[in-house]
This record gives C-alpha cells, sequence and structure tokens, in this order.
C-alpha cells in the first residue's frame, strides 16, 4: 500500500511537469516516460503480489482530508486486479502517447491531466472511506472530462463534453446517496463501519439501485451508455483507450465494492436486474457498432457490449450467492474478473490501432480507409489478433472469459426460483447472440480498414508508424495470446478475489485441472485447454499448409479477379462498410436504430449527382433523456423566479424550510 501510495504522488508530480512545458522543451517525453514507467512498477508490484497468491489487506491512513479525519486507504485482492488492469494499460497508453504526441498540434493540453487521470483511477481503487472513495470518483471525471475538450476544436467535441459531464455529475449524486443510505444514521462513513453495521432490506435495495445507476452511468450500461459514443471518439486515441478501457472498468470495481462488500448479503433479485440490463447492453451495443461508420465510435458501442458481458457475469454471480451456491457465484465472478482484464487488453489494442491509422492516413471513416494491410503489415497483423480476441475467437483470451460465463449460464437449472430458470435461458441466448454479432461486427471492421483497396488518397500514401507505437500496439496483443493458451495462471491470481466477495474459489470448487486444463465447477460444466486448442490450430494449419503445396497444381492460372458482382475497377466499386451492415439495419432499423434512409434520384436529363442519405437516433435521447431535458427546464424557468424575491420572502422561505425541517427530525427519531 505504501508503495502503491509514493506511485500516486510521482503521477501527480508528473503533473506538474507537464504543466511546465514552456520551461522544459521535451515535457511530453518527461511525462509519458515518467508514466509507463512509475504505471509499470505499480503493475508489476500488484503482479508479484497476485502471483504470490497473497491474501493480506494492507491499510494506509494518511493525515489529509477532511478535519479531524484521515484519508483512509485500503489493498486487498479486489483492489490488485483492478490496479493491475489500470496500471499495465496507463502503461502501455503512456507508451504509445510518448510517440503520439509528436503529432499532436497542442500536446499542452493533454500532458497536465494525462497523469492526473491516471492518479485518480489508482485512488478510487485504494479508496477505504467514502470521502477519499467520492473525491476520487470526481476528481477521475473532471480530468477525463478535461482530456475530452483537449480536442475542443473539432466540432462535435463540445457537445460530447458537454453530455459527458451531466451524465458524470449525475452518476456522482447517485453514489453520494447511495453512500449516505449505507452508511445510515451512525454518521461513520468508512468502509469498515459500513461493512458492521447491519443493513436493513429496504435500504440495502435502495443502496443496490443507487450504485447501480450511479456506476453504471459511468462503466455504460444501456439506457445510461450515450455519453460513451460521444466522449470517446473526442479524445486522443491513447486517452480514449484508458476511457474505454479501464476507466469503465472502475465503475465496475464500485459496482463489485457496493454489491459484494460493503452492503451485505444480497438479495437474488439485485443479480436478475443486473444481468438483465447487461444482456440488453450487450446486444444493443453491437449492433450500434455493427452501424458505426467512424472506427473509434465503433469501439466505443463495442466497449457498450462488453461492459454487458461483464455486467451479466457479476449479475449471475449475486444470483448464485443469494441462492447459496458459492462455487457457481466464483464461476461468474471469475468469468466476470477475467473479461476485466481481457477486455483492457484487446481494447487497448484497438484504440492504439485506430490511433496509429489515424497517423497515418488522417482518416477515421471506415469507408476513406481499405488496403492498410500493404502498407501497415504489422499493425494489421497486431489488430488481426484484438479483434479476434475481442470477437471471442479460440485460442484467445477472449473466448475463455465468454466460454466460463456460458458454463455458469447453462448451470441456471440448479436454482430453484422457476423465474431464474427462465431468465438465464433468455440471458444466455442473448449472450449467444451478442458473440455471434460481434464477432460480425470486427469482421466488417478488419475487412473495410485493412483489406480490399485503398478508398481515399490518405489510405493510399500510409506508411507503418514509428516502432514506438508498435510495441504498445504488439504488448497487449502477445499478452491476449497468452492468457488465452494459459488461463489458468491468470484465474489463479482472480482466485483471492473470488474467496473475498462470493466466500469460495473457482478452483476450491474443482475448477482446476492443473495449468493445462480448466475444469468444471461442477458436474454440468465441461473442459476446457487453451494450451491444446492451440496445438491442436497449429498442427491443422501446417498440416493444411503442407498439403496444399505437396498436392496443389503448381501451374500458374490467370482469371479475372471476383469483384463480388461489379465489373466497376474504382475503389468506390468495393463493397463497403454500410452495405455490410445493411441487412442488420433493415431488420432492426424502424425500433432499435430509428434509421431513416432517403434516395434522392434525379430525373432523367438531370445532371445532378443522386445521393444517398442514411440518418440513426439512439432511442435512449428520445425515451429518456429529451423528457428529462423538458422536465427540467421547466422546473428551471419556475425556480429561476426565486431570484426576484423581496427579502421578507426570502426570511419567510428560511423560517419555513427550518420548521420542516425540525419536523423530519421529530418524526425520525
Amino acid at each position: 500500500m505504501a508503495f502503491i501510495s509514493l506511485c500516486i504522488a510521482a503521477m501527480l508530480l508528473l503533473a506538474f511537469a507537464g504543466m511546465a512545458r514552456q520551461w522544459l522543451p521535451r515535457a511530453h517525453e518527461v511525462v509519458h516516460g515518467g508514466m509507463a514507467i512509475v504505471c509499470g512498477g505499480a503493475a508489476l508490484a500488484v503482479l508479484v503480489r497476485l502471483a504470490m497468491g497473497e491474501t493480506g489487506i494492507d491499510t494506509l491512513a494518511l493525515p489529509v482530508g477532511l478535519p479531524w479525519l484521515h484519508a483512509n486507504l485500503r489493498l486487498d485482492a479486489l483492489s490488485a486486479v483492478f490496479l493491475l488492469a489500470v496500471n499495465l494499460a496507463a502503461c502501455l497508453a503512456a507508451v504509445f502517447g510518448w510517440s503520439y504526441a509528436r503529432h499532436d498540434d497542442e500536446p499542452g493540453r493533454v500532458l497536465p491531466v494525462f497523469p492526473l487521470f491516471i492518479a485518480a483511477m489508482n485512488l478510487v481503487l485504494v479508496a477505504d472511506d467514502a470521502f477519499v472513495f467520492l473525491a476520487a470518483w470526481e476528481f477521475m471525471s473532471l480530468t477525463s472530462w478535461l482530456l475530452v475538450l483537449s480536442t475542443h476544436r473539432e466540432d462535435e467535441t463540445p457537445r460530447a463534453a458537454h453530455v459527458y459531464f451531466v451524465m458524470a455529475s449525475f452518476g456522482t449524486a447517485c453514489l453520494l446517496l447511495c453512500f449516505g443510505m449505507l452508511a445510515g444514521t451512525t454518521g461513520d462513513y468508512s468502509f469498515a463501519g459500513i461493512r458492521a453495521q447491519p443493513q436493513d432490506v429496504v435500504s440495502a435495495s435502495i443502496a443496490a439501485l443507487l450504485v447501480l445507476l450511479g456506476a453504471g452511468s459511468k462503466a455504460g450500461l444501456v439506457p445510461l451508455h450515450v455519453w460513451l459514443p460521444l466522449a470517446h471518439p473526442a479524445a486522443p486515441s491513447h486517452v480514449s483507450a484508458l476511457m474505454s478501457g479501464v476507466m469503465t472498468k472502475v465503475a465496475i470495481y464500485g459496482l463489485i465494492r457496493v454489491l459484494f462488500d460493503l452492503v451485505g448479503q444480497p438479495l437474488w433479485w439485485w443479480g436478475s436486474i443486473l444481468a438483465v440490463i447487461g444482456a440488453v447492453t450487450a446486444v444493443v451495443g453491437v449492433l450500434y457498432a455493427l452501424m458505426q461508420d467512424d472506427v473509434k465510435k465503433l469501439l466505443a458501442y463495442s466497449t457498450v457490449e462488453n461492459i454487458g458481458v461483464i455486467a451479466i457475469g457479476l449479475g449471475l454471480a449475486l444470483v448464485f450467492k443469494a441462492s447459496g451456491v458459492p462455487a457457481l457465484a466464483a464461476l461468474g465472478m471469475t468469468a466476470a474478473m477475467l473479461h476485466v482484464l481481457n477486455h483492457s487488453l484487446f481494447k487497448s489494442i484497438l484504440f492504439f490501432t485506430s490511433g496509429a491509422i489515424l497517423t497515418a492516413t488522417g482518416e477515421r471513416k471506415l469507408d476513406r480507409l481499405g488496403g492498410l494491410i500493404h502498407k501497415m503489415p504489422k499493425t494489421a497483423l497486431f489488430c488481426l489478433i484484438g479483434s479476434a480476441a475481442i470477437s471471442a475467437l479460440p485460442p484467445l483470451n477472449g473466448f475463455v472469459a465468454e466460454w466460463m460465463l456460458f458454463q455458469a449460464v447453462l448451470n441456471g437449472p440448479l436454482l430453484e426460483q422457476w423465474e431464474l430458470k427462465i431468465g438465464f435461458a433468455v440471458i444466455g441466448a442473448l449472450l449467444a447472440l451478442s458473440a455471434a454479432l460481434a464477432a460480425a461486427c470486427f469482421v466488417r471492421f478488419y475487412g473495410i480498414v485493412f483489406l480490399g483497396r485503398p478508398r481515399s488518397p490518405g489510405a493510399e500514401k500510409a506508411r507503418e508508424v514509428d516502432p514506438v507505437m508498435l510495441t504498445a500496439i504488439g504488448v497487449p496483443a502477445f499478452l491476449c495470446i497468452v492468457v488465452g493458451v494459459l488461463p489458468t495462471l491468470v484465474i489463479q491470481m482472480i482466485e483471492p478475489v473470488n474467496r473475498l466477495v462470493v466466500g469460495e474459489g473457482l478452483l476450491d470448487a474443482g475448477g482446476h485441472g492443473g495449468w493445462v486444463w480448466l475444469a468444471p465447477a461442477s458436474a454440468f460444466g465441461n473442459s476446457y485447454s487453451g494450451l491444446m486448442m492451440f496445438l491442436t490450430i497449429m498442427i491443422l494449419t501446417i498440416l493444411a499448409v503442407f498439403m496444399i503445396h505437396r498436392y496443389a497444381s503448381n501451374r500458374v492460372r490467370r482469371s479475372i479477379a471476383w469483384g463480388c458482382g461489379f465489373t466497376d475497377p474504382a475503389p468506390l466499386g468495393q463493397y463497403s462498410a454500410d452495405s455490410f451492415s445493411q441487412p442488420l439495419r433493415r431488420v432492426f432499423a424502424g425500433h432499435l436504430f430509428r434509421t431513416r434512409e432517403r434516395v434522392d434520384m434525379p430525373a432523367p436529363g438531370e445532371t445532378r449527382p443522386a445521393r444517398f442519405t442514411l440518418e440513426s437516433r439512439d432511442p435512449a435521447w428520445d425515451w429518456l433523456f429529451t423528457p428529462i431535458t423538458r422536465v427540467v427546464g421547466w422546473i428551471s424557468e419556475r425556480v429561476d423566479a426565486l431570484q426576484f424575491l423581496t427579502i421578507r420572502s426570502y426570511l419567510s422561505l428560511m423560517f419555513f424550510a427550518l420548521v420542516a425541517l425540525l419536523v423530519m427530525v421529530a418524526v425520525s427519531q
């Protein structure tokens, strides 16, 4: 805990180096290089702790904060896993930013805030009282908001920053009320005091719903997801990787800390609500990702889908824990925690790739790219690994977490409640649908961006990025393979989390077959070996190559290339991103996407070009946010009259407010 505190202090000092850019000519190298070292050290420290299986709890009280109180910090297994995800991704983002900042016209807008943002996320994860947690949470929101505003000259950035600020304020308000409900009348806002205080069912349920709203809005659960596709694309690419890959996971940490630790024994319907919201989030997120023509918006909506997958795992773990089946609760929790780590890896790959593409081509639109596999072969290879991992293809890491999640869903019949048996089947179907659509989404993404012919001069002139950027992209790509092939090594590090939050470890319950096999946690499960899958794929690939080269004809045959039914040799005659997604858009257009297609076809003899316009709108704006905006506007207009009252009117209002408060206190006693 002392070392992590020193790392946070070092991050704050590096923020001052970013402010001194005018006097420090190479400030971006100092800041990004220093952050890479500090975050790498923090990640290594918690990795060693997790690998050694340490289950102890380290605490630290700092003489700062509110008067007569200390800032309480705590490092346990749950904090350690999330610290690993945050600091590993931050280290890679700092390495990528070291080179990416050279192409930024105004790096001074990012440099001072970048270390503060990472320090705030670390502080949230080690907070051990509500004051430190909320202060760090708000600091995290404000610094990320400033990072979004760093690209304020772009047209969409002001609106994105405004929506994000409003949603962040809403989330903080919900968390403030949540901790108020948990602390009750004792006034003890330390997490130890909240754990020691018995919670009644009503207060605990209200706190659970409030944390679902507060942390869920930051994580991007539907329908509170609308800020993600606006804010994430607006930020610089390495910042987008952190906001999408790890800041949303800090929100997941808040959910776990309250629902599994502070609130006491959960109720099964809490988990049911979370799992259902997660399933809807997964499907809606990936469907919207399939419709996007902007690379970073596509990745932002993909984050919504992956947050939904994590929420399903947490919901199932809550249901199994409340139902007295800790072994299956550990299975759901392990799947969720593993996906937290996995998503931080492959989403870093994909956002770094988008930054590399933007650097090399100046383009973000899918239909302005193409053919980059020839121009940027190393980036294309790493992006292929990230796309396959996020599509949950074996033997990569994304498959392991979703395989375990399906094992948890298939154990739903063990529960007594018939509602849960039916609900688990529906959730399993939605999870399968989201997995299939995710594969289609990234086939579309990779095919349009890297295959085919260049669709713009920028794509035609693209060149491979420098080795620093390639290193930041290649390291998580390598880790995706390692975690996928040897998942048990990572699952063993997650075991202390299971024992802390659900009372039993997955491997304790029989989910272990050595470091090669991942055995089931119940009689209804199946075994999986990433290593055996990897060896099988390699053997079959080598055999196929040998057979083709040994027995295929070596005669040179020339023919016209298949043009997908089109004979136009122009690059724009290729299959486009909109063409790929059109079937799904037509199926869901009327309700889910609110899509409007307009065709302006000139009459015979007219020389003007034909035009096709496609408009889509997230229904969450119409169903939720627009009505709320109107109500808030109506209330604001009425309340605005209060500023024109007389002194006597103000004194009367204060008197009646005091009387009302005294009555409330008297009734509550």
